[in-house]
């Protein structure tokens, strides 16, 4: 269950040297080469040759892939523009986060996420239940900080280190929280333990599903059973500031490569559907066409903001270039909050033939094959073969139980949807539709006067 993924992450490394797509991959400096996906992003180009790298491991892969690697080390990045906030903290904060930033850079390991924790009962305070729900500092020692719990971490069984962070918790007015840390951690450490899911690939054949036997990533519960944390290897530490602070600016950064795997997500819906059409010979009819155009404006929508987040850059306070923050934070409601509404579309242009036709198996025997080769054969130019290939596709894209695992994944990996929308209005720029509106109705500057209009705006 581990060996698809594994040989995928094994092939974005080999694809970094293949003449083919090294150019692609990576990039030269002081006489080496570096990977594209980890390096930091100081103008335009970088993002249009991050999103290009990024695509490019997609079309290899023949699928959606998230927790590979590229997705994750922008959290980092966002942790580097709080360097003074992290300087008045504790300075050795800052020159470990700098120090972890060129490891990534010069020794590309495969660096994941772990954000969310069990959470036990979260009508209480972390302190008022098993304080493990939550993971926290139990001890400090000269050697680092040792810690308990447990994170929700995709594709930790087969990665090299985590950046762990705190999830969105309830810390009250305290400044200081043992549940307030964040590090980088060594997988390979003393005390931890992995506990994966059930993976799809292997429970069916290939054949039938080749999307469960190709891309799914393999999530795991990993236990922090009392395991040493270096001090090196802490980015922050006790101060609830930090915390929030990394957790309102987590996906500055990484929110784009993950919003870049909805558009491509789109582009598998629209093809199943439209090759689905143009297979039955519906591709002409208006109502059809219709939905079809209502995936294509999913997918561009996305595309748009995506674009637009890169046109509209801005500088980061540590003098990277980050992606729009307005834009690319809408279009990450767009591409999660409708991505159900878009299955929906896909199923029924694929129609019911995705839910009710027989297995591989069935096609392959000599008995039920050669009636289902006369019924799933459409004209001269679609064969059973290339129909029985499409339904299956579709029917592991859309309705299978790696089907309905995505569409999960996607709305919650980054965030839970109350937190995109959050991050939407801590991005956009309201005081241009207030002062639009003041001119336009007259209202009085007693209450919106230049001097209330900055206080008003927040």
């Amino acid at each position: 269950m581990f060996k698809p993924i594994v040989d995928i992450r094994a092939r974005i490394y080999d694809m970094a040297h293949d003449p083919k797509h090294s150019s692609v991959m990576s990039y030269e400096e002081g006489g080496e080469r570096f990977a594209v996906g980890l390096k930091l992003p100081y103008t335009q180009q970088d993002w249009h040759d991050k999103r290009r790298s990024t695509d490019t491991v997609l079309d290899e892969a023949r699928g959606i892939v998230t927790r590979v690697g590229d997705e994750t080390v922008g959290e980092m990045w966002s942790l580097f523009d709080g360097r003074e906030m992290l300087n008045d903290v504790d300075p050795r904060f800052a020159v470990n986060i700098e120090r972890h930033i060129n490891t990534v850079l010069r020794n590309d390991p495969f660096h994941v996420s772990a954000n969310t924790d069990p959470k036990g009962d979260r009508s209480k305070r972390p302190q008022d239940q098993d304080p493990d729900m939550l993971l926290h500092v139990v001890k400090e020692t000269d050697a680092g900080i040792i810690v308990r719990g447990a994170k929700y971490e995709t594709a930790a069984a087969y990665a090299n280190q985590a950046f762990t962070k705190p999830t969105i918790a309830n810390w009250g007015d305290d400044k200081l929280s043992d549940y307030a840390v964040g590090f980088v951690c060594d997988f390979s450490s003393p005390n931890l333990r992995f506990i994966a899911r059930t993976g799809f690939a292997g429970r069916a054949p290939a054949e039938d599903y080749p999307l469960s036997n190709r891309v799914d990533e393999v999530d795991t519960l990993v236990i922090y059973d009392n395991v040493l944390i270096p001090w090196e290897n802490v980015l922050f530490y006790q101060y609830t500031k930090a915390a929030q602070f990394i957790r309102s600016t987590l996906h500055r950064y990484s929110a784009f490569a993950f919003v870049q795997r909805n558009q491509k997500l789109a582009d598998l819906m629209i093809g199943a559907a439209l090759w689905n059409v143009r297979q039955t010979g519906l591709e002409k009819q208006q109502a059809v066409q219709e939905k079809l155009a209502t995936l294509a404006c999913y997918r561009e929508g996305i595309n748009a903001h995506l674009t637009a987040a890169i046109a509209t850059a801005e500088p980061s306070p540590a003098g990277l270039l980050m992606p729009n923050q307005s834009l690319l934070m809408a279009g990450r409601v767009l591409a999660c909050s409708q991505l159900h509404h878009m299955m929906h579309i896909a199923r029924e242009l694929c129609g019911g033939q995705i839910c009710i036709t027989p297995d591989y198996a069935s096609f392959r025997d000599p008995e039920a094959g050669k009636w289902l080769e006369k019924f799933y054969t459409l004209n001269d130019n679609w064969y059973a073969e290339d129909r029985r290939k499409l339904l299956a596709f579709a029917r592991d894209l859309l309705n299978s139980d790696y089907a309905g695992h995505r569409l999960t994944f996607q709305l919650f990996a980054q965030a839970p949807p109350f937190a995109h929308l959050a991050a939407v209005y801590n991005n956009f720029d309201w005081k241009e539709p207030l002062r639009f509106t003041k001119e336009a109705a007259g209202l009085s500057d007693r209450v919106y006067g230049p001097q209330n209009f900055a206080a008003a705006a927040k």
